[in-house]
Order: structure tokens, then C-alpha cells, then sequence
């Protein structure tokens, strides 16, 4: 178990299951909208993919953030959007016209 200042990451050294925690109160909206999904054979609530995408331009606009990782946030906004074209609408305005 690793404890960060806005989440906590479990792991087991015998399962690639990786799941993590967000302990920012802003996620409390996520629980109710979760959706079943199988991962790695195990059953599970987990994020719908418009809440994933408000996760990640949360990250991104966040200034304290190291630029390394909210250009990371950036690039998975934009793989979601290109996988998934309905969230497209989601977006702030300045991400939007880096399509």
C-alpha cells in the first residue's frame, strides 16, 4: 500500500491488479455513477469513462502539478477523446483546440 497526499494505491505482489483510492473529496460524485466491469477476472466497480475524463482535466489544469505529469494528463485526454468521440463535448475550451 502506498498512501499519497490525494490518494492510495493497493497492490499485491501476486496479481497485476492495481487499484487506487482518490481521497479528494471531489470524487465522492464518482461512486454513484460507477459501472460493473471485469478487470483482470474480477468483478468491480469503476469510474465511467466521463468521470475517468474529468479526473484527467482536473489533473491537468492543476498548476502544482509537475509539467511531466499534466503532459501525461494531456496525452490520456486526448487518447480517451480519440477512442471515445461523445466526450469530446466535455472538454475545456484551450483543450479543445489542440484538436
Amino acid at each position: 500500500m502506498e498512501i499519497l497526499p490525494n490518494s492510495i494505491n493497493l497492490t499485491h505482489p501476486q496479481s497485476n491488479l492495481r487499484i487506487q483510492l482518490q481521497t479528494d473529496t471531489r470524487y465522492q460524485q464518482f461512486i454513484a455513477n460507477a459501472v460493473d466491469k471485469q478487470v483482470l477476472g474480477y468483478d468491480m466497480k469503476a469510474a465511467k469513462l466521463e468521470d475517468v475524463l474529468q479526473e484527467k482535466l482536473w489533473a491537468y489544469q492543476d498548476q502544482e502539478r509537475r509539467k511531466s505529469k499534466r503532459q501525461k494528463d494531456l496525452a490520456d485526454i486526448m487518447r480517451l477523446v480519440e477512442t471515445h468521440s461523445h466526450l469530446y463535448d466535455l472538454l475545456l475550451h484551450e483543450v479543445k483546440e489542440m484538436f
